[in-house]
């Protein structure tokens, strides 16, 4: 019975009062990314855009997109909890709210927002709600933090074609997330860059097969 209540309580966010009370500084990160040594906190170059993913474990969904042609840098961290400077062992918990995210800055004359788009929603499956596959808990939610009206308007409306072409498949609704980008509080540095370090770690990414319409993101 523990066990069970355990597992439906990281299923629900935590209030203000409920949640875990983090700490006032930040938690120590990495300072340059593990693969391509460019810093994984500075601002982001003139030029280019950021957007902030959430789609299960960090770790996978970090690597498929600083694998991608025209992503500048990437890095893991949390977002959208009640804990300050949280902990990966206390997001764990289910008692900070946050969700496991990855920040994408990218250079969009090289690979458009819409060709983000598409590939998160292929990767994964966006209509779990508070889980991904065996992965449980409020932190492995799907979410899309953007950083413009524009990216938002972009990716609502990936949201909608895509939900037109997952209930043709006979699939559910897509509980995704989109809003404005919060906090972003940069996860440890073993977290970030995790499956470079570790080439045989844990990976559960995986779309339900069907494809997102390009043409209707740009339309």
């Amino acid at each position: 019975m523990f066990l069970i209540d355990r597992l439906t309580s990281k299923m629900k966010m935590p209030t203000s009062d409920t949640a875990l009370p983090g700490r006032t500084n930040a938690i120590p990160t990495a300072d340059t990314h593990f693969v391509n040594g460019r810093s994984i906190t500075a601002e982001v170059p003139e030029g280019m855009e950021e957007v902030y993913v959430g789609m299960g474990c960090f770790w996978g969904v970090e690597r498929l997109f600083w694998e991608q042609q025209g992503v500048w840098v990437s890095a893991v961290g949390y977002q959208g909890g009640a804990t300050p400077n949280p902990t990966y062992n206390e997001v764990c918990t289910g008692l900070t709210g946050h969700n496991e995210t990855v920040r994408v800055v990218f250079d969009p004359a090289e690979i458009s927002f819409d060709a983000l788009m598409k590939l998160f929603w292929e990767t994964h499956d966006p209509t779990q709600g508070m889980r991904q596959g065996n992965d449980t808990g409020t932190q492995y939610r799907s979410g899309i933090y953007t950083t413009s009206a524009t990216q938002k308007a972009a990716a609502e409306a990936s949201r909608d074609a895509y939900q037109a072409e997952l209930t043709k498949a006979g699939r559910g609704t897509i509980t995704t997330e989109i809003t404005d980008a919060p906090e972003f509080f940069y996860a440890e540095e073993s977290h970030q860059q995790y499956l470079a370090k570790n080439p045989g770690g844990y990976c559960n990414l995986g779309g339900v097969g069907v494809a997102c319409p390009a043409p209707a993101l740009t339309a």
